[in-house]
């Protein structure tokens, strides 16, 4: 129990990462592959899709990224955010999170009384599916963070990819050797987030 609770600890947000391997790609498919498959889902709906991009592929989304930025970005602020694209960029690769919707829609008809409900629990799938997945790739050695640059990019991204309509795309998650540590991390006082009734034993 320990070891997990360290784990949990050891997951920070790295945004200064290089393109050096710190573990082979077969190594990066098998823990996505394994967590994609034992994340739970509401009624096991299974609705998470994974695309990993490593190489050119990789660098290709985060280009896309910036020209999507550069048409809505005022000029004047235009270089930080390149600067912050291009961090992302000389990661080892970027890991794409999406929704499968036909399945969500499905569900929704079959049935009904939950409704407004299965969006949300794919939404809390997915987040569970991420906190996975970048627990795992930390306990490897390797820094991420996690971005959201859609629905802006969805589009086109979609299209390069090949992939299908009904993939939704959530977040995208940069990652790589940590250049630096992540920053310090405040708290609030546990006792405004934590209440606890009944035994104290």
């Amino acid at each position: 129990m320990n070891e997990f609770l360290n784990a949990i600890k050891k997951r920070r947000s790295i945004y200064s990462i290089s393109n050096e391997a710190v573990i082979s790609d077969k190594r990066l498919q098998e823990i996505i592959e394994t967590a994609v498959d034992h994340t739970p889902s509401a009624f096991n709906s299974q609705t998470n899709r994974v695309v990993l991009l490593l190489g050119d592929n990789h660098k290709q989304v985060w280009d896309i990224t910036l020209n999507q930025l550069k048409a809505v970005t005022p000029p004047e602020n235009f270089g930080a955010t390149k600067e912050k694209i291009a961090s992302f960029a000389a990661g080892y690769g970027t890991i794409l999170y999406f929704e499968e919707q036909d399945t969500t829609k499905g569900l929704q008809d079959s049935f009904p009384l939950y409704a407004d409900k299965f969006p949300v629990w794919a939404e809390q799938a997915s987040g569970m599916l991420q906190f996975v997945i970048w627990t795992t790739l930390a306990l490897e050695g390797m820094g991420a963070s996690l971005q959201h640059y859609n629905p802006l990019i969805d589009d086109e991204v979609t299209k390069k990819l090949g992939l299908p309509e009904s993939w939704r795309l959530i977040a995208q998650m940069p990652f790589g050797k940590p250049c630096a540590d992540a920053g310090e991390k405040t708290f609030l006082p546990i006792k405004q987030k934590v209440k606890v009734f009944g035994s104290s034993k």
